[in-house]
């Protein structure tokens, strides 16, 4: 079956599709990947998107809103992915959906929010859509994250040793071995955050800025105190909690800005970052600096916090290796101080086992989706601290209804990438 997954994440910069052939073979899923693109949001989705998120107000007026916008861009890319990718064959799609709200309460999820309305993208492509795949488990008294953990221990089911996948996309998110699965901590979210504020700009190209940038250690420890990396797993965050209001409060801080920062560890000598991409002008009234703090110092000590607790998550599940995927693997400042941190743990991106770091979780949402479609479950109760696994999302109908596809099948144990 053909399946195209569509996935953006915490950081909503962009919407990536990926298609790929999947069969079931025995106890395993063999999935063929067909290959990826991306669209970028347009300017007045991203702009209204980021207008609504936490801990900004918003109106049931501009949810509706942005729910048919953003279903409107998913189903423009879906078309694109079932046109250049599966030569308009493509049999279902699956769709993530765009995160506005993760509910939490005292370590509980209450519930959770994705928009991007599966009925555009059902009428655009013609094709049954799985959407909503999060708030089963949460019913299920899950956390609904990391939802990618099931396809992650398939994917390295019989690897040997203790191999971790990490995603790293707003929120850095890991799975291990024996079931162990929970959002480590910001990512992007913070260092995205920091980039936007002082210069305009959506992202640190290359890790250029924090490649000129020096760490600044009472920052770091004031925002190492943050009580969520304490937590026991399974824990899920997000922008709810790691968002520009957060930083500033942490930059107010006069214990922090007391202190200047100390080149004691450069980001630049670390790693050597690749030569950044032109980059769009600063925004003329964006501030460029806090205080005596430059802010490439901030946006340093941002990227060596996301290094410094995604390396003490790996290390609390013992890991032997760690296959990484997402966004911020090309941020080459961020990897280096991530190896840094983890001495004798070799780190290595997805592409190394068959999947693009770019489009893994793209890839994994079309596996839920076809999981979902063949009535096998999509969660491990291990990872997401639910009572039972459960069958994912809900099924909007093509233009033919619902394809007809054999029941009472064997749940897969392993994937196979080929």
């Amino acid at each position: 079956m053909r399946v195209i997954g569509l996935m953006s994440g915490t950081s909503y910069d962009a919407i990536d599709a990926a298609a790929a052939d999947l069969r079931l073979d025995g106890d395993s899923l063999v999935l063929r990947p067909l290959g990826m693109v991306g669209d970028a949001y347009g300017a007045e989705v991203r702009d209204a998107l980021a207008a609504a998120l936490p801990p900004a107000a918003t109106t049931l007026a501009e949810v509706c809103r942005l729910d048919t916008l953003i279903g409107q861009a998913f189903a423009a890319t879906a078309l694109r992915a079932d046109r250049e990718l599966c030569d308009g064959r493509a049999e279902l799609v699956a769709s993530h959906g765009q995160t506005v709200y993760h509910w939490t309460d005292g370590g509980q999820v209450r519930g959770t929010l994705q928009i991007g309305q599966p009925a555009w993208i059902a009428e655009a492509t013609g094709l049954p859509v799985v959407a909503d795949l999060r708030p089963r488990d949460i019913a299920a008294g899950g956390q609904g994250a990391p939802l990618v953990s099931l396809v992650d221990l398939l994917w390295l089911r019989g690897r040997p040793g203790t191999p971790v996948a990490l995603n790293l996309g707003g929120i850095a998110n890991l799975t291990a071995p024996d079931g162990t699965a929970f959002d480590t901590g910001p990512a992007g979210a913070l260092i995205d955050a920091a980039v936007h504020h002082f210069t305009g700009r959506a992202y640190d190209t290359d890790g250029a800025l924090a490649a000129r940038g020096t760490v600044h250690e009472p920052l770091l420890r004031r925002l190492l105190d943050e009580p969520y990396y304490a937590l026991p797993a399974p824990k899920t965050t997000g922008k709810e909690l790691f968002h520009r209001d957060y930083l500033l409060a942490a930059l107010a801080d006069p214990a922090v800005l007391a202190t200047p920062a100390v080149a004691v560890e450069p980001a630049a000598s670390v790693a050597p970052a690749a030569p950044a991409a032109p980059a769009a002008p600063a925004a003329t009234t964006a501030p460029t600096d806090i205080g005596t703090l430059a802010h490439q110092d901030v946006i340093a000590t941002l990227t060596r916090l996301t290094a410094r607790t995604v390396a003490d998550a790996v290390r609390s599940v013992g890991a032997t290796e760690v296959i990484a995927s997402g966004g911020g693997t090309r941020n080459p400042v961020l990897m280096a101080m991530l190896a840094e941190e983890l001495p004798g743990v070799p780190l290595h991106t997805s592409d190394a086992l068959g999947l693009p770091a770019a489009a893994k979780e793209a890839y994994a949402f079309a596996v839920l989706g076809f999981l979902t479609l063949h009535g096998l479950v999509g969660t491990d109760p291990r990872s997401t601290g639910a009572r039972h696994p459960s069958v994912l999302g809900s099924v909007t109908p093509g233009r033919d209804g619902l394809p007809r596809v054999p029941r009472g099948l064997k749940q897969p144990v392993r994937l196979v990438i080929g």
